[in-house]
């Protein structure tokens, strides 16, 4: 037996002796690696050869406690001494496996950590975030033959294939028009499930049905906001930009796997979701139109639970268009589905708005008044009082119908103007924060100016088409985005989940966002924007027990090659930021002393970096 204890005892520390050994090589090769000196859309491609995983929170192939203090000392903004803050000199890439990884959104993961999850409600669609020791802590490589995306109105009806070399919802819906593969680009004819001719004829469609003036959706400015259920590739909300009206494209990462990173690379507004058991991230009242064609949900199950989610998000008056089988067709199993839902949605004092061959209409009441003469014990009820229908971030479902407050009863509807006009107009909503019109128009006015010094500071790399999906990552009441309405971009607001719920005023200026909380990564694929607004969101991190370290590589999985970080914040956060540049292979843009602002907020800097376009050697396999 001893024999054995010994003969084990040599073998591990053969082991170790050779693990060591390639920790040692893999660390020579990830900090000497050799860069690609060619030129693609004016920016150096770096060439990576390492394929390892590495994870955050540990030391890159193994935990120990030396690794677990520079981690812990790579977390902090380094305003004590800074002798022993450990900064890497590269990040390692990860591996080619993961060019789509988007971290709380891992099936990988839930596989993995053997999470007991409801399919049948789509718990696995929901974000489920690794825990800090299975984070990564590697860049996250371009597919193989990777171009700079097409610009933006282009993009909407073209990308690369190579950008997202995947085309068997090409094959799968060939005959619906989604998309069609042609040579090295991937084309959208503008199809859908239920709209195979275009989504431009079917959207006059419903205008015309709702007695729109002119048969154009936008209703004179009144309609503005609409969320998309199984949205596809999103066609139907990139035809409705047109007419001036704004989507949130909303779809799971299911079986249409890559549908959103489809819509983000045409530069349409769509966000990663799903109608399952939380609350979607977007505060009550949102939207005028909520649209579902043949989104394959049962509106039924739950006592009506996902209907009753959309009747949270529309605004009063809002109208839900739904077109499906069950509004046409007349075998029994479509009947039955078709007679339920129109007694669910009578009981939640909804109206049928139009009817005509497979689709239908229906709209949400202005006022409690329905509600208030339901029979006792109709179902389904009405919310509790102290029920916050604007509270999402992680907050259940509720099957309870969300009455209007006092004020919004008596206005009878949102009291919003149309647009756009509506987008420097004080909204109603301001008095939920105690915040005047007088506010309202100092801080619109404050980033209009703040714009302007950003576009001049850019002026040397950006054209009229360089942008298109631009994310505010801390959008307060979205002033950033709405001195953006003279650009060809749109805006993803986001506000984080512990601050003030401020994004119910970013919707009722007629703008879209998110909640969001940046300890975590954002739900939404690689390469998916082209600008990245921080303002004081590494201030408001350095409160919490959370890494900025983590954030910096979640800003650049987020960030196209070739796009633009703007920070604004404290020089300490600028210094911190700077000594990770080289790891990330972000260039600095501008730099800009804020200190003579008569709006500056606590001597903060301008801060402008643009992310480098770098190649794995698979990458450039492709371009060859």
């Amino acid at each position: 037996m001893s024999r054995g204890r010994s003969d084990g005892s040599q073998k591990k520390r053969l082991i170790a002796s050779l693990c060591g050994v390639a920790i040692f090589l893999g660390f020579l090769y990830v900090y000497h690696g050799s860069i690609f000196g060619s030129e693609n859309g004016g920016s150096s491609a770096l060439e990576y050869g390492s394929k390892s995983l590495r994870k955050l929170g540990s030391s890159y192939l193994g935990g120990d406690e030396d690794a677990d203090k520079q981690d812990e000392s790579s977390s902090s903004f380094g305003q004590g001494d800074g002798e022993d803050n450990f900064v890497p000199k590269s990040y390692p890439v990860c591996d080619d496996r993961h060019t789509e990884l988007i971290p709380c959104l891992d099936r990988h993961l839930i596989y993995q950590m053997r999470m007991k999850l409801d399919l049948s409600v789509m718990e696995h669609y929901e974000r489920h975030c690794p825990p800090l020791e299975r984070r990564f802590n590697c860049l996250i490589p371009p597919p193989s033959g990777y171009k700079v995306p097409i610009k933006w109105p282009q993009s909407r009806d073209e990308v690369w294939k190579a950008n997202i070399p995947h085309t068997h919802l090409a094959h799968e819906k060939s005959d619906q028009n989604w998309m069609v593969v042609k040579g090295e680009k991937i084309i959208f004819p503008g199809g859908g499930t239920h709209f195979h001719y275009g989504a431009d004829k079917y959207i006059k469609a419903i205008a015309n049905m709702l007695n729109f003036t002119d048969n154009i959706i936008n209703n004179e400015g009144r309609l503005r906001t609409v969320l998309d259920v199984g949205c596809g590739v999103a066609s139907f909300g990139a035809y409705l930009l047109s007419s001036d009206v704004i989507t949130m494209s909303l779809a799971p990462n299911d079986v249409h796997q890559n549908q959103i990173q489809f819509a983000l690379e045409r530069g349409i507004p769509a966000y990663l979701g799903v109608l399952g058991t939380k609350r979607l991230p977007y505060p009550s009242r949102s939207f005028e139109l909520a649209h579902c064609s043949r989104c394959r949900i049962d509106w039924l199950q739950r006592d009506g639970i996902l209907l009753l989610e959309l009747d949270r998000l529309l605004r009063p008056g809002g109208y839900f268009a739904y077109s499906s089988p069950e509004a046409y067709a007349q075998d029994e199993e479509d009947l039955r589905i078709w007679r339920e839902m129109s007694a669910l949605v009578e009981r939640m004092c909804w109206r049928i708005a139009a009817k005509r061959n497979q689709t239908v209409i229906w709209q949400k009441p202005l006022t409690n008044d329905c509600y208030m003469e339901r029979e006792p014990g109709t179902r389904p009820p009405l919310c509790q009082s102290d029920d916050d229908p604007d509270a999402v971030w992680n907050v259940n479902m509720e099957a309870c119908i969300t009455p209007y407050s006092e004020r919004d009863h008596k206005a009878k509807g949102s009291g919003l103007v149309p647009w756009p006009a509506r987008l420097t107009s004080p909204p109603p909503r301001l008095a939920d924060f105690g915040y005047s019109s007088e506010m309202f128009e100092k801080d619109t006015e404050k980033w209009q100016r703040r714009v302007e010094k950003y576009w001049n500071l850019l002026s040397s790399k950006v054209s009229s088409n360089t942008l298109r999906n631009v994310m505010d990552m801390k959008a307060n009441m979205g002033s950033f985005a709405a001195a953006l309405r003279d650009k060809n971009v749109w805006v993803m607001n986001v506000v984080p989940q512990d601050g003030p719920n401020t994004l119910k005023l970013i919707y009722d200026r007629g703008l879209i966002g998110s909640i969001h909380d940046w300890c975590e990564a954002y739900s939404t694929y690689p390469r998916t924007y082209d600008l990245l607004h921080a303002g004081t969101v590494f201030s408001d991190l350095e409160k919490k027990d959370c890494s900025p370290e983590d954030l910096l590589i979640e800003m650049d999985r987020m960030l196209r090659p070739t796009g633009f970080i703007i920070i604004r914040d404290k020089q300490h956060v600028i210094d911190f930021v700077k000594k990770y540049l080289p790891a990330l292979h972000w260039e600095i843009v501008a730099t800009a002393d804020s200190s003579s602002d008569s709006d500056n907020d606590g001597d903060e800097v301008d801060f402008i970096v643009q992310k480098k376009l770098w190649l794995t050697t698979e990458s450039l396999r492709g371009t060859e």
